[in-house]
């Protein structure tokens, strides 16, 4: 075989759900799910550590029939009526770039937008061969389909959305929200109100997982201290960003380094990160 399609997309499973009670989808991948009739809340839980990106986590988002939900696992399902929905996971590595491209977790998608998604959704169920090429091809024409999906979450208030885009753009030298109210010219108490109702979480927790974002990207290259990574990502000092970043993921900054750094570029031996280990935890 001179190309394997399914290391590039794969429908690892694909569910015929009638929802009635709450239900959590879990495994690798992209999971695409489309309400064909009632209507469900969905949510990403927040528990663990942080996916690098700038991906952000909303809060339980209601999904009506026609509209897609597009998430990583676990995503948490809770029918708000009697539901059907036709979820597919999605695996390999155009699944895993297009997961890497969404902006909020979960996605959701008004199906008018991507047409043929149900179509295609619909013949990978009525698809028996577990690992044809079909299938393969059919997984990513999906993906291709969903690119072009537009989002169905409503417009953020104009505050938030400043908010928002002044805290990922000076995120490293930004005070707090204090600061931050003061730049919008709003009080602190009405920043914070608009912005927990719109986004779920308050901006100053917005913007320390902004930061420890920022460190898990800045962690991957070995070069950088983390007095340097602190500095670079707005805490006050490297034993501040260990605190937080624990608090944040489950892990210190020298064990995430130390597991992702392998898959990037590390390069560390296991005795230099037990020692870096050692000083930070």
């Amino acid at each position: 075989m001179l190309f394997d399609w399914n290391t590039i997309a794969f429908p690892a499973s694909v569910q015929d759900l009638q929802l009635s009670a709450p239900l959590t989808l879990s495994g690798e991948g992209l999971w695409v799910c489309l309400v064909s009739s009632g209507q469900c809340s969905a949510s990403v839980p927040a528990a663990g550590p942080l996916p690098l990106g700038a991906a952000l986590i909303l809060p339980p988002q209601s999904v009506p029939a026609g509209h897609l939900i597009l998430s990583r696992a676990p995503l948490a399902l809770v029918p708000e009526s009697i539901c059907h929905l036709l979820c597919v996971q999605l695996t390999g590595q155009a699944a895993s770039q297009f997961l890497a491209g969404l902006h909020e977790l979960p996605f959701l998608a008004k199906g008018g937008s991507c047409p043929a998604a149900a179509e295609l959704m619909g013949r990978l169920a009525e698809e028996k061969s577990s690992h044809s090429r079909a299938r393969s091809q059919l997984a990513y024409a999906l993906l291709c389909e969903l690119a072009d999906a537009d989002s169905a979450a409503s417009a953020l208030p104009p505050l938030v959305q400043a908010a928002i885009e002044d805290i990922r753009a000076n995120y490293a030298g930004l005070y707090g929200v204090e600061e931050l109210s003061e730049r919008l010219g709003v009080s602190k108490s009405h920043l914070v109100r608009t912005f927990t109702a719109a986004i779920g979480v308050p901006p100053g927790k917005y913007l320390t997982t902004v930061r420890v974002e920022a460190a898990q990207r800045l962690l991957l290259h070995r070069e950088y201290t983390l007095d340097v990574v602190a500095s670079l990502c707005g805490f006050s000092g490297a034993n501040y960003l260990c605190r937080v970043f624990k608090k944040e993921t489950g892990q210190s900054p020298a064990q995430w380094r130390a597991m992702a750094g392998h898959a990037a570029q590390s390069g560390l031996s296991p005795e230099e990160s037990l020692r870096e280990q050692e000083l930070y935890i």
